[in-house]
């Protein structure tokens, strides 16, 4: 596969910037932990226990994928254009950090395959040393809330048979049956939902903070490890939903970084990475027509580039490495469509 390195697209817009290169800043005593246990046994590696953390090392490499909607073939070409993974589906990045920012589910009929494929990368990239970090998107919770707009046909049949729950409440049997499979798999404390209440809302790598939508400053308030440990007891069924899980507070659902943001934005942007200690945001959920976008003067990272299926766009992916951020790009015209 060819690949081509991106030059990050910027509007002529004061709080943007037309470098593609952005300076990373580690902590060196978090780089002088990765460095020491990688370079004994993967076993030390922050990402090979068991233990989920908001906060991890930085790395040498790190790569973002964005929102992917049920598309098989355009997830196995974003993790070959990664270095993530070879042509037979194996892990070979090594050492390296693959980060998802959500919305692998919905508009798209391969979920069980795209869910099979990251468990098994995830369990070579530990051996390896290296980690993959899915993230639950506003799709994976609108699913676990019961919310089937986007969901196709096949979605449906994907999890016909799933025991209904012991106590069905008048949302669930007001269903048609032939939807209460998947309501049943995704429901708090259901199989499904349970298996998101793995994965973290949002993640921080070093001096990069990743999310499905934004953190806005209520979410700082409250705390990463709290955040993610609420939207976990909601998954498990352990807890009412948040408040804070739907709307334009949500970090799963805010377009205030994506959506062509303003100086005022920005501002709560620099606010927001001040008060975490990190350098930049990397943000999937709104799609950018011209491929990956930085803005805010390359505080904030769009990787949301429209390339399920669903939008016809090609895959590309965020990569930061050595103190380079950089987007990469398959030259091949966009898959299937």
């Amino acid at each position: 596969m060819e690949i081509a390195d991106q030059t990050t697209k910027v509007n002529e817009n004061p709080v943007r910037t037309r470098t593609l290169l952005h300076k990373m800043t580690f902590f060196p005593a978090f780089a002088l932990l990765l460095v020491g246990g990688c370079s004994t046994s993967s076993s030390l590696s922050p990402f090979a226990g068991s233990e989920l953390l908001s906060f991890y090392p930085a790395v040498d490499r790190i790569v973002a994928v964005g929102d992917l909607h049920g598309d098989l073939e355009a997830t196995r070409q974003a993790l070959l254009l990664a270095g993530a993974m070879d042509e037979t589906g194996h892990w070979v990045g090594g050492q390296m950090v693959l980060v998802q920012t959500g919305d692998i589910l919905d508009r798209g009929d391969e979920e069980p395959e795209m869910l099979a494929l990251f468990d098994s990368l995830e369990v070579e990239a530990r051996a390896a040393g290296g980690g993959v970090l899915l993230l639950n998107g506003n799709h994976e919770l609108m699913n676990v809330y019961q919310d089937f707009r986007y969901v196709t046909e096949d979605g449906f049949l994907d999890y016909d048979g799933t025991p209904a729950p012991v106590n069905p409440d008048s949302a669930f049997l007001a269903l048609d049956s032939s939807r209460q499979g998947r309501a049943a798999a995704f429901s708090p404390g259901g199989p499904m939902a349970r298996r998101f209440a793995q994965r973290n809302t949002a993640v921080a790598v070093g001096n990069t903070i990743f999310v499905h939508g934004g953190i806005l400053p209520a979410n700082v308030d409250l705390g990463l490890d709290s955040l993610n440990a609420r939207v976990r007891a909601w998954l498990l069924g352990e807890i009412p939903q948040p408040e804070w899980i739907r709307g334009d507070s949500s970090p799963v659902w805010t377009r205030l970084y994506s959506d062509e943001p303003s100086q005022d934005a920005c501002d709560t942007l620099s606010i927001v990475l001040q008060r975490l200690g990190m350098e930049r945001m990397v943000v999937g959920h709104t799609v950018q027509q011209t491929g990956i976008t930085a803005f805010c003067g390359g505080r904030v990272w769009a990787i949301d580039v429209g390339m399920a299926r669903h939008y016809g766009g090609r895959p590309e992916v965020l990569e930061i490495r050595e103190n380079v951020v950089r987007s990469l790009r398959s030259t091949s015209a966009p898959l299937g469509r």
